[in-house]
């Protein structure tokens, strides 16, 4: 928490949260659709007995139909208020919200925090599925079903091509102002017991619509119609190519969001914030809106 912020008799309260996402239309507030957002606000307000909702700021602004199981976001509050309903906040949030969103936790936030731009890393899942007959129904809404066999060696070899730092405008939809250089820490695949095709993906951050991009370039190369060179070939070109497709939103999950250590956090805030200075126009805030 900044000297400003205790200055004004503010706290700034950290929740961890998770939501099923297919009934949101994404993270944040819309005039006339359901929101993760408004639903959390709402009831922040409605339990702390507040005339003005609080306003929280979020690690990354998942699109319609994502999940999350490790997002990460803060609001401020007066002190009076925080000190009044630390001890019941959790469990009175527990019985206002709906069933598709939890806040699993609330703790007041070291100083410094900011969940979007202390975050270094962010790390979501895709979850895919090749079985000829189908997904799972009971993971029906987390499950993508593809339905051509998959080649996991072949999506390996594709992915670790992609890792570094790198442009990734061929894979991410364009915004005003926005930059699309990324750093990819992470990019693997897995094939769980059940024959779920599990990929880990983490990087710095994300742009609109990158995890989905990239796992529909590997989709392509796990099934044959394309070398495991390709997705790299399209990376370097630089321009979106017709055949990579942004797989649906449902098997996408946020996992987990990394922060440094409490005596790091006023660098890292002043790092991100110079890095995206450039960045002007909606969602152009390195991977904190309309992302994956």
């Amino acid at each position: 928490m900044s000297p400003q912020l205790r200055e004004c008799d503010v706290v700034r309260v950290r929740l961890d949260l998770a939501y099923d996402g297919r009934e949101f239309s994404g993270w944040a507030r819309q005039r006339v659709r359901r929101t993760v957002q408004e639903e959390i606000e709402e009831a922040l307000r409605v339990v702390m007995r507040r005339e003005e909702t609080p306003e929280l700021t979020v690690a990354g602004r998942t699109d319609a139909g994502v999940h999350a199981r490790g997002q990460v976001a803060h609001v401020d509050l007066p002190d009076d208020v925080w000190a009044e309903h630390a001890d019941h906040l959790l469990r009175r949030l527990a019985g206002r919200l709906p069933m598709d969103v939890r806040v699993f936790r609330v703790s007041e936030a070291p100083a410094h925090f900011d969940a979007r731009f202390s975050a270094i890393w962010r790390r979501y899942a895709y979850r895919v599925t090749d079985h000829p007959g189908g997904v799972d129904p009971l993971q029906r809404g987390h499950v993508l079903w593809h339905n051509w066999p998959l080649d996991l060696d072949a999506m390996n070899e594709a992915a670790g091509n992609l890792l570094g730092e790198h442009d990734f405008a061929a894979y991410c939809k364009k915004r005003e102002g926005a930059t699309t250089i990324r750093t990819l820490q992470r990019l693997e695949w897995v094939r769980r017991a059940d024959g779920v095709l599990e990929a880990t993906v983490k990087a710095d951050a994300f742009c609109h619509n990158m995890v989905r991009a990239l796992v529909g370039a590997m989709l392509f190369v796990g099934d044959g119609h394309r070398p495991p060179e390709w997705p790299a070939k399209v990376l370097a070109a630089g321009v979106r190519d017709s055949a990579v497709h942004v797989v649906r939103p449902h098997g996408l999950t946020l996992e987990e969001v990394g922060y440094p250590a409490d005596d790091e956090l006023e660098a890292r805030n002043l790092a991100s914030r110079n890095k995206r200075s450039l960045m002007v126009g909606p969602g152009g805030a390195g991977g904190a809106a309309g992302c994956c």
